[in-house]
């Protein structure tokens, strides 16, 4: 009996020995297929797919890149033309000449030097006007015949143009000067309207060397002293400028016996400038600092028969000249001059 009661604990600790061992004797793979799916569950449980995104490496294996640009209509994007605006460069950029051949009076950039990033390259369709007969549009402006048309054009200069160049229309720009070379060799300019720039310097021989200049406009601007003048000048608008007395040369219009009309008003005049030429039919000086005149003005005070028949259109007022007080400065225009006579 005592031998029995020894060999039960015996007995119990083998049982237990046994029933642990065939629990490890499990193998790992099916424990793993156990706590698997468990988590998972808990895996997609905390996925955000609101927020997936693809990666980028994946892009070509999902779409297909090669049809896209047979789907999307390009109908749309043709580009209009429109009269007025920047001419069209050709599809073909072959069939675009060289800058350095056709570009009148501007030679290439030279090659940059020394240490510092390089300057960009030229865009085509922003360089100067073209004067080869091939293209006879230009890349900043319009041209159509004689005729260059760059207004609003956001020019801070005068571009080269091409030496047919009879017509010159460059208003509601930028520029700030006017240079003599910018008018070099162009002798059969006519007409030069440069009105409403920034222009507050003129060379003195700007316009001078042309001897086909029949119009020159340079009204709103900025302009403190008119240059010289060439004499086959038609029609002189420099009205809405800062330009006083001083800033005439002396008897700056004698010698234009071609001049009709001269047109100064809105600047900071205080005398009308004398002597006038016989050819002249408007004179405009309204909103100046006008106060007196002599009486030789307008007549010759020496010839009281004299009638000056052309002279019909003159302007006075806005100064603070009294007319009353010099009558005989315009006893031999066809009309008085309008102004205060009180």
């Amino acid at each position: 009996t005592l031998a029995k009661r020894r060999m039960c604990p015996l007995g119990w600790l083998g049982l237990a020995s046994l029933c642990l061992g065939t629990l490890w004797a499990v193998p790992a793979k099916e424990r793993r297929k156990v706590e698997k799916p468990k988590a998972e569950l808990t895996l997609y449980e905390n996925l955000d797919l609101d927020n997936y995104e693809l990666p980028v490496d994946n892009y070509g294996d999902i779409l297909d890149l090669s049809n896209y640009e047979e789907l999307y209509d390009y109908g749309d994007l043709v580009p209009k033309i429109e009269v007025g605006t920047l001419a069209p460069l050709p599809k073909d950029p072959k069939t675009l000449p060289e800058l350095g051949e056709t570009t009148a009076g501007t030679p290439k950039p030279p090659a940059p030097s020394g240490a510092g990033p390089a300057p960009p390259a030229p865009i085509p369709g922003q360089g100067d006007c073209l004067s080869t007969p091939a293209l006879p549009c230009c890349l900043l402006c319009l041209c159509l015949g004689s005729s260059v048309y760059c207004d609003d054009a956001e020019l801070e200069r005068i571009p080269a143009l091409p030496p047919h160049t009879e017509y010159l229309y460059g208003r509601f720009n930028r520029i700030g000067a006017v240079r003599t070379r910018d008018f070099a060799g162009l002798e059969k300019l006519k007409r030069i309207d440069l009105s409403s720039n920034s222009i507050s310097w003129v060379d003195a021989d700007a316009f001078r060397l042309l001897p086909g200049l029949q119009e020159l406009l340079l009204a709103q601007n900025l302009l403190r002293a008119l240059p010289e003048l060439p004499r086959g000048l038609r029609r002189l608008d420099a009205r809405r400028n800062r330009i006083p007395s001083a800033g005439l040369r002396p008897e700056a219009f004698r010698d234009l016996k071609q001049l009709q009309f001269l047109h100064l008003s809105d600047n900071q005049l205080d005398f009308i400038p004398v002597p006038l030429p016989e050819s002249l039919r408007s004179l405009h000086l309204q909103n100046n600092n006008i106060r007196t005149m002599h009486e030789d003005t307008f007549c010759d005070s020496q010839e009281q028969g004299q009638i000056r028949r052309a002279l019909e259109d003159i302007r006075l007022d806005g100064n603070p000249i009294n007319l009353s007080l010099f009558p005989n400065a315009f006893f031999c225009l066809p009309r008085l001059p309008t102004g205060r006579f009180s």
